[in-house]
Protein backbone atom coordinates (compact mmCIF):
# COMPACT_ATOMS: atom_id res chain seq x y z
CA UNK A 1 0.00 0.00 0.00
CA UNK A 2 1.39 3.39 -1.01
CA UNK A 3 2.14 6.12 2.01
CA UNK A 4 0.21 8.12 0.55
CA UNK A 5 -2.77 5.55 1.28
CA UNK A 6 -1.76 3.79 4.78
CA UNK A 7 -1.14 7.76 6.13
CA UNK A 8 -2.92 8.44 9.18
CA UNK A 9 -4.14 12.24 9.92
CA UNK A 10 -1.92 13.67 12.60
CA UNK A 11 -3.37 13.40 16.46
CA UNK A 12 -5.15 16.61 17.61
CA UNK A 13 -2.74 18.52 20.18
CA UNK A 14 -5.83 19.64 21.87
CA UNK A 15 -3.88 20.32 25.27
CA UNK A 16 -1.42 23.21 22.64
CA UNK A 17 -4.89 24.37 20.91
CA UNK A 18 -6.22 24.87 25.02
CA UNK A 19 -3.22 27.04 26.08
CA UNK A 20 -3.20 29.25 22.91
CA UNK A 21 -6.98 29.70 23.46
CA UNK A 22 -6.21 30.54 26.96
CA UNK A 23 -3.37 33.45 26.14
CA UNK A 24 -5.91 34.84 23.66
CA UNK A 25 -8.88 35.26 26.48
CA UNK A 26 -6.09 36.44 28.62
CA UNK A 27 -5.13 39.30 26.37
CA UNK A 28 -7.10 42.92 26.13
CA UNK A 29 -10.17 42.87 28.86
CA UNK A 30 -12.65 40.44 27.91
CA UNK A 31 -14.85 42.18 31.15
CA UNK A 32 -15.32 45.55 28.94
CA UNK A 33 -17.61 43.52 26.15
CA UNK A 34 -19.03 40.91 28.63
CA UNK A 35 -20.59 43.29 30.64
CA UNK A 36 -22.72 44.30 27.79
CA UNK A 37 -24.38 40.63 27.80
CA UNK A 38 -25.57 40.92 31.08
CA UNK A 39 -29.27 40.36 30.18
CA UNK A 40 -28.50 36.91 28.49
CA UNK A 41 -27.36 35.98 31.75
CA UNK A 42 -30.69 37.10 33.42
CA UNK A 43 -32.75 35.28 30.26
CA UNK A 44 -30.99 32.27 30.69
CA UNK A 45 -31.55 32.54 34.76
CA UNK A 46 -35.47 33.33 33.67
CA UNK A 47 -35.04 30.45 31.05
CA UNK A 48 -34.15 27.55 33.74
CA UNK A 49 -36.57 28.76 36.01
CA UNK A 50 -34.03 29.20 38.93
CA UNK A 51 -34.80 29.10 42.75
CA UNK A 52 -33.90 30.37 45.45
CA UNK A 53 -31.58 28.61 47.57
CA UNK A 54 -30.59 26.32 44.14
CA UNK A 55 -26.71 25.06 44.07
CA UNK A 56 -25.71 26.75 40.24
CA UNK A 57 -22.47 26.44 38.93
CA UNK A 58 -21.45 29.12 36.25
CA UNK A 59 -18.78 27.10 34.00
CA UNK A 60 -16.32 29.39 31.84
CA UNK A 61 -18.24 32.54 33.31
CA UNK A 62 -15.91 34.98 32.02
CA UNK A 63 -16.28 37.98 34.35
CA UNK A 64 -19.70 36.43 36.12
CA UNK A 65 -22.65 37.80 33.73
CA UNK A 66 -24.77 34.33 34.62
CA UNK A 67 -23.03 34.36 37.74
CA UNK A 68 -24.38 37.75 39.25
CA UNK A 69 -27.68 36.99 37.70
CA UNK A 70 -28.17 33.74 39.68
CA UNK A 71 -26.73 35.56 42.85
CA UNK A 72 -29.99 38.18 42.28
CA UNK A 73 -32.04 35.39 42.93
CA UNK A 74 -30.65 34.02 45.95
CA UNK A 75 -29.46 30.60 44.74
CA UNK A 76 -25.89 29.19 45.67
CA UNK A 77 -23.40 30.17 43.06
CA UNK A 78 -19.91 28.46 42.46
CA UNK A 79 -18.20 30.99 39.23
CA UNK A 80 -15.44 28.95 37.37
CA UNK A 81 -13.08 30.05 34.76
CA UNK A 82 -9.30 29.00 33.50
CA UNK A 83 -8.94 33.17 33.06
CA UNK A 84 -7.84 34.30 36.45
CA UNK A 85 -8.22 37.86 35.57
CA UNK A 86 -11.70 37.79 34.42
CA UNK A 87 -12.78 35.64 38.19
CA UNK A 88 -11.59 38.66 39.88
CA UNK A 89 -13.71 40.93 37.75
CA UNK A 90 -16.72 39.02 38.87
CA UNK A 91 -15.72 38.96 42.14
CA UNK A 92 -15.42 43.04 41.91
CA UNK A 93 -18.84 42.74 40.56
CA UNK A 94 -20.20 40.98 43.20
CA UNK A 95 -18.62 43.02 45.95
CA UNK A 96 -19.90 45.84 44.31
CA UNK A 97 -23.46 44.33 44.88
CA UNK A 98 -23.23 42.69 48.34
CA UNK A 99 -23.40 38.96 47.10
CA UNK A 100 -21.27 36.14 48.59
CA UNK A 101 -20.24 34.06 45.83
CA UNK A 102 -17.58 31.49 45.14
CA UNK A 103 -15.58 32.06 42.83
CA UNK A 104 -12.94 29.11 41.47
CA UNK A 105 -10.19 28.99 39.09
CA UNK A 106 -11.54 26.04 37.12
CA UNK A 107 -11.10 24.10 33.33
CA UNK A 108 -14.30 23.80 31.39
CA UNK A 109 -13.04 20.08 31.13
CA UNK A 110 -11.73 19.15 34.07
CA UNK A 111 -14.22 20.47 36.58
CA UNK A 112 -13.04 19.81 40.32
CA UNK A 113 -16.38 19.20 41.45
CA UNK A 114 -17.60 15.59 42.63
CA UNK A 115 -20.25 14.02 40.49
CA UNK A 116 -23.99 15.19 40.63
CA UNK A 117 -22.38 18.64 42.86
CA UNK A 118 -24.95 20.91 41.42
CA UNK A 119 -28.76 21.93 40.69
CA UNK A 120 -28.15 23.72 38.09
CA UNK A 121 -25.14 24.25 35.48
CA UNK A 122 -24.87 26.81 33.13
CA UNK A 123 -22.19 28.86 30.66
CA UNK A 124 -23.38 31.94 28.56
CA UNK A 125 -20.99 32.08 25.14
CA UNK A 126 -18.29 29.98 27.43
CA UNK A 127 -17.96 26.18 27.27
CA UNK A 128 -18.41 26.41 23.48
CA UNK A 129 -15.32 27.76 23.01
CA UNK A 130 -13.64 24.03 24.55
CA UNK A 131 -11.35 22.53 22.43
CA UNK A 132 -12.31 18.81 23.17
CA UNK A 133 -16.62 19.52 22.88
CA UNK A 134 -17.41 16.76 23.87
CA UNK A 135 -15.55 16.53 26.82
CA UNK A 136 -16.61 19.60 27.76
CA UNK A 137 -20.73 18.44 28.20
CA UNK A 138 -19.71 15.27 29.31
CA UNK A 139 -18.29 17.42 32.79
CA UNK A 140 -21.17 19.36 32.55
CA UNK A 141 -23.73 16.49 32.84
CA UNK A 142 -21.53 14.85 35.27
CA UNK A 143 -21.40 17.68 38.43
CA UNK A 144 -25.54 18.36 37.52
CA UNK A 145 -27.48 16.09 39.51
CA UNK A 146 -29.96 14.00 38.43
CA UNK A 147 -33.25 15.82 37.63
CA UNK A 148 -31.09 18.66 37.21
CA UNK A 149 -30.99 21.27 34.20
CA UNK A 150 -28.11 22.67 32.40
CA UNK A 151 -28.18 26.06 30.52
CA UNK A 152 -26.49 27.38 27.81
CA UNK A 153 -26.56 30.42 25.68
CA UNK A 154 -24.70 29.72 22.44
CA UNK A 155 -24.11 31.82 19.17
CA UNK A 156 -25.40 30.33 16.00
CA UNK A 157 -23.56 29.70 12.78
CA UNK A 158 -25.69 31.75 10.67
CA UNK A 159 -25.27 34.54 13.26
CA UNK A 160 -23.29 37.59 12.78
CA UNK A 161 -21.11 36.46 15.71
CA UNK A 162 -20.86 33.05 13.74
CA UNK A 163 -19.85 34.62 10.37
CA UNK A 164 -17.37 36.89 12.45
CA UNK A 165 -15.73 33.39 13.81
CA UNK A 166 -15.66 32.17 9.76
CA UNK A 167 -14.02 35.86 8.91
CA UNK A 168 -11.27 35.32 11.40
CA UNK A 169 -10.60 31.79 10.18
CA UNK A 170 -9.88 33.36 6.71
CA UNK A 171 -7.34 35.55 7.97
CA UNK A 172 -6.14 32.99 10.75
CA UNK A 173 -7.27 29.20 10.01
CA UNK A 174 -8.10 27.37 13.28
CA UNK A 175 -6.09 24.27 14.13
CA UNK A 176 -7.02 21.46 12.01
CA UNK A 177 -9.41 18.82 13.33
CA UNK A 178 -11.02 21.25 16.18
CA UNK A 179 -14.81 21.67 15.74
CA UNK A 180 -16.48 24.82 15.18
CA UNK A 181 -17.42 26.76 18.59
CA UNK A 182 -20.52 27.30 16.63
CA UNK A 183 -21.60 23.72 16.42
CA UNK A 184 -22.95 24.33 19.92
CA UNK A 185 -25.33 26.69 18.41
CA UNK A 186 -27.33 23.82 16.67
CA UNK A 187 -29.76 21.43 17.79
CA UNK A 188 -27.95 17.93 15.95
CA UNK A 189 -24.73 19.01 17.79
CA UNK A 190 -26.75 19.52 21.05
CA UNK A 191 -28.31 15.80 20.47
CA UNK A 192 -25.01 14.64 20.00
CA UNK A 193 -23.24 16.16 23.05
CA UNK A 194 -26.00 15.47 25.82
CA UNK A 195 -28.36 12.86 23.99
CA UNK A 196 -27.38 9.74 26.21
CA UNK A 197 -27.25 12.34 29.47
CA UNK A 198 -30.42 14.62 29.15
CA UNK A 199 -34.20 13.40 29.68
CA UNK A 200 -34.65 16.50 27.14
CA UNK A 201 -33.48 19.11 25.43
CA UNK A 202 -35.36 22.56 24.85
CA UNK A 203 -34.05 25.07 22.42
CA UNK A 204 -35.02 28.27 21.77
CA UNK A 205 -33.29 31.40 19.13
CA UNK A 206 -32.69 34.56 20.88
CA UNK A 207 -31.21 37.62 19.94
CA UNK A 208 -28.68 40.04 21.75
CA UNK A 209 -28.14 43.61 19.85
CA UNK A 210 -24.57 44.75 19.92
CA UNK A 211 -25.23 48.84 20.16
CA UNK A 212 -22.10 51.00 19.66
CA UNK A 213 -21.51 54.41 18.27
CA UNK A 214 -20.89 53.10 14.27
CA UNK A 215 -19.98 50.06 13.01
CA UNK A 216 -15.87 51.36 13.51
CA UNK A 217 -16.34 52.12 17.26
CA UNK A 218 -17.34 48.29 18.08
CA UNK A 219 -13.83 47.20 15.74
CA UNK A 220 -12.10 49.53 18.49
CA UNK A 221 -13.22 48.19 21.42
CA UNK A 222 -13.30 44.34 19.79
CA UNK A 223 -9.83 44.71 18.45
CA UNK A 224 -8.82 46.66 22.11
CA UNK A 225 -10.39 44.02 24.51
CA UNK A 226 -11.84 41.10 22.65
CA UNK A 227 -8.67 38.45 23.35
CA UNK A 228 -9.45 36.64 20.05
CA UNK A 229 -10.14 39.83 18.00
CA UNK A 230 -6.94 41.04 19.47
CA UNK A 231 -4.88 37.93 18.61
CA UNK A 232 -6.18 37.89 14.97
CA UNK A 233 -4.97 42.19 14.49
CA UNK A 234 -2.03 40.96 15.95
CA UNK A 235 -1.00 38.50 13.79
CA UNK A 236 -1.81 39.87 10.59
CA UNK A 237 0.45 42.68 8.59
CA UNK A 238 -0.82 46.33 7.96
CA UNK A 239 -2.50 45.25 4.46
CA UNK A 240 -3.90 41.67 5.75
CA UNK A 241 -5.33 44.41 9.05
CA UNK A 242 -6.88 46.84 6.41
CA UNK A 243 -8.54 44.08 4.55
CA UNK A 244 -9.91 41.97 7.27
CA UNK A 245 -11.30 45.36 8.85
CA UNK A 246 -13.26 45.67 5.37
CA UNK A 247 -14.54 42.33 5.52
CA UNK A 248 -15.52 43.19 9.32
CA UNK A 249 -17.58 46.26 8.35
CA UNK A 250 -19.22 44.76 5.10
CA UNK A 251 -20.49 42.15 7.56
CA UNK A 252 -21.58 44.36 10.26
CA UNK A 253 -23.52 46.67 6.93
CA UNK A 254 -25.74 43.93 6.26
CA UNK A 255 -26.70 43.59 9.36
CA UNK A 256 -27.17 47.33 10.80
CA UNK A 257 -30.84 48.11 11.42
CA UNK A 258 -29.51 51.76 12.88
CA UNK A 259 -29.89 54.66 9.96
CA UNK A 260 -28.33 57.10 11.57
CA UNK A 261 -25.04 55.91 11.42
CA UNK A 262 -24.55 54.00 15.26
CA UNK A 263 -24.44 50.39 15.20
CA UNK A 264 -27.52 48.87 16.07
CA UNK A 265 -26.94 44.95 15.21
CA UNK A 266 -28.73 41.94 16.23
CA UNK A 267 -26.92 38.84 16.62
CA UNK A 268 -29.07 35.00 17.03
CA UNK A 269 -27.85 32.98 19.72
CA UNK A 270 -29.31 29.13 20.76
CA UNK A 271 -30.90 29.37 24.50
CA UNK A 272 -30.54 25.98 25.47
CA UNK A 273 -32.26 24.33 28.60
CA UNK A 274 -31.31 20.54 29.07
CA UNK A 275 -32.97 18.18 31.82
CA UNK A 276 -30.79 15.63 33.35
CA UNK A 277 -31.72 12.50 33.48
Amino acid sequence: MSAVLSATPPAIDLAAVKTRQQAAWSTGNYAVVGTTLQIVGENLCEALDLRAGSRVLDVAAGNGNATLAAARRWCDVTSTDYVPSLLESGQARARAEGHTIAFQEADAENLPFPDASFDVVMSTFGVMFTPNQDKAASELARVCKPGGRIGLANWTPESFIGQLFKTIGKYVPPAPGVKSPALWGTKTRLDELFGKTAQNIRTASRHFTFRYGSPAHWIEVFRTYYGPMTKTYGALDAEKQAAFTRDLLALMESGNRSGDGTLVLATEYLEVVIERK
